[in-house]
């Protein structure tokens, strides 16, 4: 929780802000989104390469241990279709592009609204990326206040799908607690295989008219 409430400080800050015409046009050029977008990316990338478990994983890696991040993939892009039938304005698609953020919101926002700004318009892909932003730390605050039930419920890996790439991270003490140190490895290769697919599936959601 206490990573989430400076997110939602600052997003709150940033909507006030731009709202009120405070910020000067100067701070804000032309392409700076795709600047910003790249800078997160290359975060990805160094964020898993300096992972001091990650070359242990490689090597030890079975194909058997993608198993779990691909059953969180399939659920969530499953209850994405779902919910796009009760949404109304947003086409399957965009509800697909929204749930392939897996609780990255930083990334998949930022992501979804540069992506879709030359197809549906500035003013309808920033409502798209603002709907990812809050979607995404919506599961991040479920999984994080949830993991006790998800657990004793649904079994040991509730928790680890439930927490998308935040099961490598944040969620990783509530992990632990609750299924267990043994499922510690399962739940950072999980987060690694759903921090590599955010930009490409989001990309190909955003792609599809």
């Amino acid at each position: 929780m206490k990573e989430t409430l400076p997110v939602l400080t600052m997003f709150g800050l940033g909507v006030a802000l731009g709202a009120g015409g405070f910020i000067p046009q100067w701070l804000l050029p032309k392409g700076i989104t795709m600047t910003i977008l790249c800078i997160l990316v290359f975060q990805v990338g160094l964020s898993i390469g300096s992972n001091d478990k990650f070359k242990d994983m490689i090597r030890g890696f079975r194909p058997s241990m993608l198993l779990l991040p691909l059953f969180t993939i399939a659920g969530t892009l499953l209850f994405s279709v779902l919910a796009s039938l009760f949404v109304s304005g947003r086409s399957t698609a965009d509800c697909l592009a929204v749930g392939s953020g897996f609780a990255y919101y930083s990334l998949s926002s930022v992501l979804i609204t540069e992506l879709k700004s030359a197809s549906a318009g500035v003013q309808i892909a920033t409502e798209l990326g603002t709907l990812a932003l809050l979607a995404n730390i919506v599961r991040e605050v479920v999984s994080l206040l949830g993991a006790p039930l998800f657990s004793r419920f649904f079994g040991k890996f509730a928790p680890i799908s439930a927490a998308g790439i935040n099961s490598m991270d944040v969620l990783l003490p509530s992990i632990s607690r609750y299924s267990g140190k043994e499922m510690i490895p399962a739940a950072i290769m999980h987060g690694i295989a759903l921090e590599l697919s955010v930009p490409l599936l989001v990309s190909l959601f955003c792609g599809i008219e």
